[in-house]
């Protein structure tokens, strides 16, 4: 009996220094489990036969040894049996779920210029460090950590935590480091260092990059969080700013493979305390439980497995990949999804549709929209400003006058936004690029115009509609495009322009006409109209008085009857 204590408890002890060190998931689908005990045996035999001196391996040993073995067999041969996709094809394909197909406008509502994104994660990155560099003390001995996007009160922002440089930093500094540090992903301009909360500091004591039992991953493991694999370790903020560290957890669907999340463990970045929630019942805040690397995976999985494993490795035939990078984009009903490009197997610079996955639920829709990767728009953005060597920024793809739309912002070497792009994603030919999001969206807009696209607009909140008599007009034809400038009586410090695509009655206006126009406010000196209506032509104005005066002499006559109705009946 002491030969096992002695040869079990010292395996146990290095075991146990081993998980707090590797932090292996106690998971049957997982292998970390197993390569555990399969080094515990091992190092059972391995002690037994030290404390043995005799000159043959005891039974203890062997059997230790065996019992290893067997283990290491099951590890390197069961999983390929239930894991290997040869076998398993439509088990994979199947883990993203049901692909339904939809339209893009009926479920991407049109954005707000306002609403678009053109700080990138490395742009947030330089603003981020050259606010904490205005704090010499902060910046000696924290750095930021990685930046994610979220929605805080229903704007964007990039959101990362300050954390320690070092092991040295960390030592002495056990309480946590200052804060975190929000970026606009809409206006570089708005940088916020946030290191107090109700009047109290925020200190984020736990985190990756702290150590021992500060260690995130470390802690959640030693909290209980054993039974799951995690990753994704982000810092989301609530709605009141309070930091929080969301990680997703998962399990695997196919064999030792597959994996899919299942739910979150949500930590107070100060206080440490530790909530689990399953997908449905994570809170509304919450931004991302499915993280990118899953998605994209299944994503590929799901395209590649079309029509079995075979297929996939040789003829191809309606093999599907997404295209390079995702990214997070956020629709009007507040929910964010995970956004990539479709193309066929084989393809280059082209589309076949696109696909959105709703980043907590994981719903997913098809959208069968032929057009350019988002590789090639950015090529196209950067060769339209070429002589000014600027970089484009990975896309976004919006709902811009009802045609799908890739949004980039151009920026020069020292990392800084110098002009912004709209690229049609079914032709990335058709461009516009400007200073800023409205020179920009007014560029792309008159070349929609000239490709002769049927433009759908939107009433927004900062749309404006007037009233006025032309005062001037006159029409500039560029390229085979006519475009009409003019000028109203009362608004005489400003130009508008617009072309026949807005209204057949443009060109048949002249001076002297009245007009009901709608332009989407600017500071801009030009500007573009949205909608046109001639109100003098077909006798619109004169119509509508002859309507008015019909209609009243109607009520007149209908109050007169009325009267003598009554009239009669008092002398009754």
């Amino acid at each position: 009996m002491k030969k096992y204590l002695r040869s079990y408890g010292i395996a146990f002890i290095i075991v146990l220094i081993y998980a707090f060190v590797k932090l292996p998931v106690l998971r049957l689908d997982f292998t970390s489990g197993f390569t555990t005990l399969i080094l515990f045996f091992v190092l059972a035999g391995i002690i037994d036969m030290m404390f043995d001196r005799s000159s043959k391996t005891s039974k203890l040993a062997k059997n230790n040894f065996i019992i290893a073995l067997i283990l290491l067999v099951l590890v390197v041969v069961v999983p390929f049996f239930i894991t290997t996709p040869i076998l398993h094809a439509s088990a994979y394909r199947n883990l993203i779920g049901e692909v339904s197909e939809s339209e893009f406008t009926e479920d991407v509502s049109p954005v707000n210029i306002n609403d678009i994104r053109i700080v990138d994660e490395d742009m947030a990155m330089k603003l981020g460090e050259k606010k904490i560099g205005e704090i010499p003390a902060i910046g000696s001995v924290s750095q930021l950590g990685t930046f994610h996007i979220q929605s805080v009160n229903g704007e964007l922002y990039w959101i990362a935590p300050l954390v320690h440089r070092d092991i040295i930093k960390w030592i002495t500094n056990l309480d946590g480091t200052d804060g975190y540090v929000m970026v606009s992903a809409t206006d570089p301009q708005d940088v916020r260092l946030v290191q107090s909360l109700d009047g109290k500091p925020i200190k984020i004591k736990y985190q990756p990059e702290a150590y021992f039992l500060q260690d995130l991953h470390r802690y959640l493991y030693i909290k209980g969080v054993v039974n799951y694999g995690m990753t994704e370790f982000t810092l989301e903020v609530d709605d009141n700013g309070r930091p929080y560290w969301v990680v997703t957890l998962y399990d695997h669907k196919v064999g030792f493979s597959g994996s899919d999340a299942v739910g979150v463990a949500i930590l107070d970045a100060q206080t440490g305390d530790l909530n689990v929630y399953d997908i449905e019942n994570t809170p509304k805040w919450v931004d991302r439980i499915q993280p990118e690397s899953l998605v994209i995976n299944q994503i590929s999985d799901w395209g590649l497995y079309v029509k079995g494993f075979i297929n996939s490795i040789f003829s191809e035939e309606g093999v599907l990949v997404p295209t390079e990078g995702a990214s997070l984009v956020y629709g009007n009903d507040g929910k964010s999804y995970w956004y990539t490009g479709i193309t066929s197997s084989g393809g280059d610079e082209s589309t076949v549709g696109f696909m959105l996955v709703d980043s907590r639920t994981k719903e997913a829709k098809l959208y069968m929209q032929t057009g350019a990767t988002e590789t090639a728009a950015m090529t196209s953005a950067e060769g339209k400003v070429q002589e000014k060597n600027y970089e484009a920024t990975f896309p976004v793809m919006y709902n811009i006058y009802g045609t799908p739309t890739y949004v980039c912002a151009l920026k020069d070497k020292a990392g800084l936004v110098k002009s912004v792009a709209f690229i049609s994603v079914e032709d990335y030919s058709v461009l516009g690029v400007g200073d800023n999001k409205k020179e920009a969206l007014a560029a792309y807009k008159d070349a929609l115009e000239a490709e002769g696209d049927d433009l759908k607009f939107e009433t927004a909140a900062d749309d404006v509609e007037i009233t006025d008599t032309i005062e001037r007009i006159s029409a500039d034809v560029q390229g085979g495009a006519t475009t009409y400038y003019f000028t109203l009586k009362d608004k005489n410090t400003f130009i508008f322009k617009g072309t026949s695509k807005i209204s057949n009655e443009l060109p048949l206006t002249n001076i002297g006409d009245n007009v009901t126009i709608t332009y989407t406010k600017t500071d801009a000196t030009t500007i573009t109209i949205t909608k046109f209506v001639n109100n003098s032509i077909l006798n619109k104005t004169s119509n509508k008085s002859k309507d008015d005066k019909k209609d009243t002499e109607e009520n007149s006559k209908s109050e007169d009857n009325t009267s003598d109705e009554d009239t009669s009946s008092n002398n009754q």
